[in-house]
């Protein structure tokens, strides 16, 4: 069974150039750029207006951005190698919390993830560590440092629980931790190709796992067996992000489309373009209203954002 969204909203020219990440909160969305300056837009307003530019804060671009689900802090990575937190004030305005910057060099954090309380953060690296920091801390620490074999982790994800770690690397490995314990918990077969995405669903039980082999496979976080194989892209895939009860799958390729995968059913079912270039992000938007909403952004400089139609 298909499932119908209608565009509700384009962006035309939200950024300058090819926007590489959109992180969602209940009434906004975060984006982010090669340009140095991170856009916030209101979601709750049918024109999505600008409501805040964060300028010049990563003077070489951004790559990653990321809120956390139920408290109102950012994390935002750049390309000159430095890792920014943020916090929303009650007025709605975003200003700096702090940077990372115990024991960092250039290379040590690429992707990085939140936990849902927003008080952890995790981040892989071009030498395929994966490290834990504690943001409300003082000085944020480091509290873990996993080892894996040497692979650029080009992606990373927290739990919502927050009990485990997952890292996805250049060399096709994926890899769970459980933050408990400090240990590995599963080594992850079946992808060969790089891995350029890994996202938990929100009740922690399955790992999402996409990238160049242009498969989404998923995972029993428990067990660490594969239980499903998701085919259908024809370029790879870039970004993974579960609806909030987990019954969908929303994936963004390299291709430019965006698909909806219904779980239960391990199926496809519903396919859109966003222009022809890469799509670099496809986010989930929290549920306000009856109606699902996702928002798109890659290769062609717009945000657009589609509504599932009522039926």
């Amino acid at each position: 069974m298909s499932k119908q969204y209608l565009t509700l909203h384009t962006i035309d020219d939200a950024h300058p150039s090819d926007i590489f990440a959109l992180a969602p909160t209940p009434s906004q969305v975060l984006s982010a750029s090669g340009s140095s300056s991170i856009r916030i837009y209101d979601t709750t307003s049918p024109d999505f207006p600008l409501v805040q530019t964060l300028e010049g804060v990563h003077p070489l671009g951004i790559h990653h951005l990321v809120t956390a689900k139920e408290a109102r802090r950012a994390a935002s990575v750049g390309f000159e190698g430095k890792v920014k937190i943020w916090t929303q004030t009650e007025e709605g305005e975003w200003k700096q919390h702090g940077e990372i910057s115990d024991q960092v060099k250039a290379g040590d954090i690429w992707a990085v993830a939140l936990s849902a309380d927003g008080n952890y953060l995790a981040s892989s690296s071009i030498n395929g560590k994966v490290h834990v920091w504690s943001v409300s801390e003082d000085g944020m620490p480091k509290i873990r440092e996993y080892e894996t074999k040497g692979s650029f982790g080009l992606c990373v994800g927290l739990s919502q629980d927050g009990r485990f770690t997952a890292s996805g690397h250049e060399n096709g490995s994926v890899y769970i931790f459980n933050n408990d314990t400090g240990r590995l918990a599963h080594s992850l077969a079946g992808l060969v190709h790089p891995v350029r995405s890994v996202a938990f669903s929100p009740a922690s039980k399955l790992l999402a796992a996409g990238g160049d082999a242009r498969i989404i496979a998923l995972y029993d976080v428990n067990s660490g067996e594969q239980v499903a194989n998701f085919t259908g892209h024809g370029g790879w895939i870039l970004s993974l992000d579960w609806s909030d009860t987990g019954e969908y799958l929303l994936s963004g390729s390299h291709d430019s489309k965006a698909k909806v995968w219904r779980i239960e059913t391990r199926s496809c079912v519903a396919t859109h373009s966003h222009g022809d270039k890469p799509l670099w992000t496809a986010k989930w938007l929290p549920k306000s209203t009856r109606s699902e909403m996702f928002a798109l952004g890659g290769g062609n400089n717009a945000i657009s954002f589609y509504r599932e139609a009522a039926g």
